[in-house]
């Protein structure tokens, strides 16, 4: 029954998916003004964390980033839909430039095995893609509550375009014994996609600046590095322009600062979570501050979550 709702769910996607460019972007500016009329959860989230973020922002700047963030994210998942329910070779004649594809050329040639650290910036789904056509590789996912939006998020990701290659995209729960997968992944040479901006669990990482805020961090990216030997590399693919009321966006791969791989938890995600600030950085507006990053807070801090009641 769930797979069945997926496929239902997926159906209706991709109605939304064939309409025109510029209907679905005059769609997502609609959307990004009912959530700023509404207050909605979306700008809720994203005016706290500008807040916490940018405390030096006058006022109408903060008020300025606050709509164009609420813009870029609401296209962002109108973007989506139709990337996720459109053949691949479509989506990425969407890529305008490409920058630092051959130092993935050469991690992959070293067979050392490639961990890929893509941050919530731009639109990561169409990296996602970019990625399985390049190669096989693992992704990493947290579970949704929700077993039909499981189902949904495997069946618009997999990767089934090119003939005999149905597995080119394998998707790991974020949980322990599935982890293990990862490891053996990057072991045997291969490729594996991390979202590295997402809380984990309390317990499961540790604290390190992020815009200047303490914020929990994965400690798992940089086990895989240290223990295998992996090359890290940070990619994203950022909106660049809309011509011809298209979306173009630029791919980016940069190599990542080696203490990202240090041993010392403490330190990997320091330079983990300066690394992905200085993505955040090149364009505020597109970065995914409609995601509560900050909830869980130092123990003994005395900080309370900062989402609470607001």
């Amino acid at each position: 029954m769930n797979r069945l709702a997926a496929r239902l769910l997926y159906f209706v996607a991709a109605l939304i998916g064939r309409l025109p460019w510029p209907v679905l972007l005059r769609l997502g500016d609609a959307l990004a003004a009912w959530w700023r009329w509404r207050d909605v959860r979306e700008s809720r989230v994203a005016r706290i964390n500008l807040e916490l973020a940018y405390p030096d922002l006058l006022p109408a700047e903060r008020t300025t980033l606050h709509a164009a963030i609420l813009r870029t994210t609401a296209r962002q998942v109108l973007e989506t839909v139709r990337l996720w329910t459109r053949p691949h070779s479509e989506n990425l004649a969407l890529l305008r430039e490409q920058h630092g594809t051959e130092l993935m050329d050469e991690a992959i040639a070293s067979g050392r095995g490639v961990i890929i650290a893509a941050p919530h910036h731009g639109n990561w789904e169409l990296l996602n893609q970019w990625l399985a056509w390049r190669t096989r590789l693992a992704i990493l996912y947290r579970p949704p509550e929700s077993q039909v939006v499981e189902h949904f998020l495997n069946l618009v990701r997999a990767d089934h375009e090119q003939p005999g290659d149905e597995e080119r995209v394998a998707q790991v729960r974020a949980e322990g014994p599935a982890i293990r997968q990862l490891f053996k992944r990057l072991n045997d040479g291969g490729v594996v996609g991390i979202l590295p901006d997402q809380q984990p669990k309390a317990g499961d990482g540790e604290f390190a600046p992020f815009f200047g805020v303490q914020a929990l961090t994965m400690t798992l990216l940089g086990r895989l590095a240290s223990r295998t030997g992996a090359t890290v590399l940070f990619a994203w693919c950022e909106r660049v322009d809309t011509h011809a009321g298209h979306p173009g966006f630029a791919l980016h791969l940069h190599a990542a600062p080696q203490a990202v791989s240090d041993p010392d938890p403490k330190i990997a995600v320091a330079a983990l979570n300066a690394a992905v600030e200085a993505i955040a950085r090149r364009d505020p507006a597109q970065y995914q501050w409609t995601y509560k990053r900050y909830t869980l807070r130092p123990p003994g801090s005395g900080e309370e979550n900062p989402y609470w009641n607001r």
